[in-house]
């Protein structure tokens, strides 16, 4: 497996693609096979939502960059082909929610996700 470092992978990058304005950039950062695992009130850690490639990622973004909302990263650790990140989103209306999620990288594209968020109820 080759490094974050070496492939371009970083926090701003991740920074990029997390504070843009629409999903694309965020996608570009996956591998076509990737998978992301979210746990959350509506999805339990023994049965979390999973979401298979690039397609069903790029669905899921693309909901969620349609909202009216602004993301953030706060904080992000690289450390080789792991990634560890805090995000902060503010909807319109005042409701926020924190997501923490840990990445594992494969040639600098995302591969692995698994995303723990809470939000304003």
């Amino acid at each position: 497996m080759g490094t974050a470092a070496s492939s371009g992978f970083t926090s701003e990058t991740l920074r990029s693609g997390i504070e843009g304005n629409s999903a694309a950039n965020l996608l570009s950062l996956y591998a076509d096979d990737a998978e992301i695992r979210v746990v959350d009130r509506n999805s339990q850690p023994s049965h979390p939502k999973v979401v298979h490639g690039r397609d069903e990622i790029g669905a899921m973004l693309d909901d969620v960059y349609s909202r009216d909302m602004t993301h953030k990263l706060e904080q992000c650790v690289v450390d080789g082909d792991h990634v560890a990140f805090s995000e902060s989103c503010l909807y319109s209306d005042g409701v926020r929610v924190l997501s923490e999620s840990m990445l594992t990288l494969r040639d600098g594209k995302i591969v692995e996700q698994t995303m723990i968020q809470a939000w304003d109820e």
